[in-house]
């Protein structure tokens, strides 16, 4: 891990990184898309693009999310940076857990599983372990439960190009 990996690391931990995070989101998203998931948070930790969508608009919204691998699927956390209400893309997944993903260049359909149990624990300590500033999220939200998918791919191809904008 670079320099600048373990020192992002230790500065996720402060409220003030999570505000001025939440103020690139819509920079890293457009990087994220062009880039076709090759770039997503500057390259510092592990991060995808997700398409979901719009539970209301049912309209595509795409964001970007950190992730940890697990088998052939992606784990990612609606932690929101420690708010007190959840992200909009987590809530989009409850209502309609079919998605896409942008992940290293690759565009793959994508089914999230909502973590429970022994697995979401399971998937709490990878997470973590990418990301240890997910522990100060808890506390921020108020102890309220983060969400926790699982991103499974389900073989349908995914349509060429980049995704629509959220």
């Amino acid at each position: 891990m670079s320099v600048l990996g373990r020192v992002t690391r230790r500065l996720g931990h402060h409220r003030w990184f999570g505000a001025a995070a939440r103020l690139l989101v819509p920079a890293d998203r457009v990087v994220g898309r062009l880039t076709r998931g090759r770039v997503v948070a500057l390259g510092l930790i592990p991060s995808l693009v997700i398409t979901t969508t719009g539970r209301r608009s049912g309209k595509p919204r795409s964001n970007p999310v950190v992730y940890v691998p697990d088998g052939d699927a992606y784990v990612v956390i609606g932690s929101n940076w420690g708010q007190t209400h959840h992200p909009a893309w987590a809530l989009n997944l409850l209502a309609d857990p079919a998605a896409q993903v942008d992940v290293k260049g690759r565009r793959l359909a994508v089914r999230a599983e909502r973590a429970s149990g022994a697995e979401r624990e399971r998937l709490w300590q990878l997470l973590v372990t990418e990301w240890p500033a997910y522990r100060s999220y808890v506390q921020r939200a108020g102890g309220r439960e983060i969400h926790i998918f699982r991103l499974a791919p389900t073989g349908r191809g995914a349509p060429d190009g980049p995704p629509s904008a959220g």
